[in-house]
């Protein structure tokens, strides 16, 4: 048989051959069908899960996405600007006028122009600005949204509050909505520096994961009602390490409602005027001059006075209000800020070599 001729059988016996084998050695690689595996019914959810669920489910319609913008330019000529992110936050329906709370550092951005509020159902408003107080680091912003749509938290007491206790923190860290983080009262009564200079009495501790974005959201208890505003957290990597801090809301229920009718706190005033430079050095708070017509003029308070040859002679030194010890204008900002004019409080004075107590009616507005 001549050379084609064997090269003609080989390629028909191979493709006989071939047609035979490749069948039967595709059929045997056929994957087996394999079922999915049966469900196992969870049954119903444990008891604190269901609650949990039902307190994240009423309160995160209140909980809002804050953004904050500022106008640039592509450069110094331009003519053109654009509004763009400046920072992002939380904070949570006060009213069903559309007053929204949040902390002063979430809205105090450099170059800031503006903000936005964002809805738990992802509808945006522009927002504006109502009021502030820097020393408390709360701050009031206002949306024209309609009122079906604004849900406003219940609020509860911190003056209350037990190391212990359940906690849940809803926010936005990160810029991720709507999360829910929970821990518990990790202790009470700290004290923080705020963005305006003061400190931060009564402070609540937490675990509960406060993260950059959680800033101005809302601290619950387990009803479900408002304990705190989430303010900060003390991590040196700048996330959540376990120590998380929330305004309390005994001062959030006393700063709020005068940030929203004068936009700002509005102090009642014992009538006289410190004199600060010359308190250094001194236990207390040295009177500079009393108001004439003041509830301290009144009360009989003496500031500085000078004899007949012209010396200064001390009056008094305010040492204490009420329970409260005073020995900076911090401790009189705590005192007089938990007051309101008609108040009669108990001011303690150094007076020579005495201490004497004198009730004081303040009046109203600002100062001391």
């Amino acid at each position: 048989m001549d050379r084609p001729s064997k090269f003609l059988l080989a390629l028909i016996l191979g493709a006989l051959v071939g047609g035979w084998v490749v069948p039967r050695v595709t059929a045997a690689w056929q994957p087996p069908e394999i079922a999915p595996r049966p469900i196992t019914p969870r049954g119903e959810l444990a008891a604190h899960e269901s609650n949990v669920v039902s307190l994240f489910e009423e309160a995160s319609p209140s909980v809002v996405f804050i953004t904050t913008l500022a106008t640039r330019r592509a450069n110094y000529w331009s003519r053109y600007a654009t509004e763009a992110k400046a920072g992002e936050g939380s904070g949570f329906v006060w009213d069903e006028e559309g007053h929204v709370v949040t902390n002063f550092h979430v809205i105090a951005v450099q170059g800031v122009s503006g903000a936005q509020v964002t809805l738990n159902d992802r509808t945006t408003y522009d927002a504006t600005f109502v009021g502030a107080s820097p020393e408390n680091d709360l701050a009031v912003l206002r949306i024209d949204a309609p009122a079906d749509k604004l849900r406003p938290l219940a609020v509860g007491t911190s003056h209350d509050l037990r190391v212990g206790q359940t906690v849940y923190a809803i926010g936005n860290p990160f810029g991720w909505d709507q999360t829910l983080t929970n821990g518990i009262v990790s202790a009470l009564g700290r004290t923080i520096r705020s963005v305006g200079g003061r400190d931060i009495e009564g402070v609540v501790q937490t675990n509960a994961a406060i993260n950059p974005g959680n800033s101005g959201g809302p601290l619950l208890d387990s009803a479900g009602r408002l304990i705190g505003v989430n303010t900060a957290i003390f991590s040196p990597s700048g996330a959540s390490a376990g120590i998380g801090f929330a305004i309390p809301v005994d001062i959030v229920n006393r700063v709020v409602p005068q940030l929203i009718a004068h936009g700002k706190i509005v102090r009642p005033q014992l009538g006289v005027m410190i004199r600060e430079q010359d308190s250094r050095g001194v236990d207390g708070l040295l009177i500079n001059q009393v108001t004439e017509g003041s509830g301290a003029a009144e009360a009989g308070l003496r500031g500085l006075q000078w004899d007949r040859r012209g010396n200064v002679v001390i009056g008094d030194v305010i040492v204490g209000v009420d329970d409260v010890t005073v020995r900076s204008l911090d401790d009189l900002h705590q005192a007089l800020e938990r007051r309101a004019p008609g108040d009669v409080v108990n001011v303690r004075v150094k007076r020579g070599d005495e201490e004497v107590e004198v009730p004081v009616r303040l009046t109203a507005p600002g100062g001391f």
